[in-house]
């Protein structure tokens, strides 16, 4: 068995980065979104209640995962696939 060279390290771990990021992006965006859009009514209004900055954004959030968990939960498996799959070639 040879040993893994440090540009497939790199490559593997690139690609994790990749689907983290292609799985965190859509949650976070509506998060930051929500929060942005809760945050201008507050200053309009002048109203500054601390739960009316996170429930908007904890129901965002809830809603977009569970939307968008069978799309998650799809790329993660999919990856994961791949690199078990493909394991036995890397040590060629």
């Amino acid at each position: 068995m040879k040993p893994m060279t440090e540009e497939l390290v790199f490559t593997i771990g690139n690609e994790a980065l990749l689907v983290v990021l292609k799985v965190a992006l859509p949650i976070l965006g509506v998060a930051l979104l929500v929060g942005i859009l809760v945050s201008i009514f507050q200053a309009v209004t002048q109203i500054h209640e601390l739960t009316l900055a996170f429930v908007p954004k904890i129901l965002a959030v809830l809603v977009v995962g569970v939307l968008l968990g069978p799309w998650i939960v799809r790329t993660i498996l999919d990856f994961a696939r791949d690199l078990f799959w493909n394991l036995p070639a890397l040590f060629r």
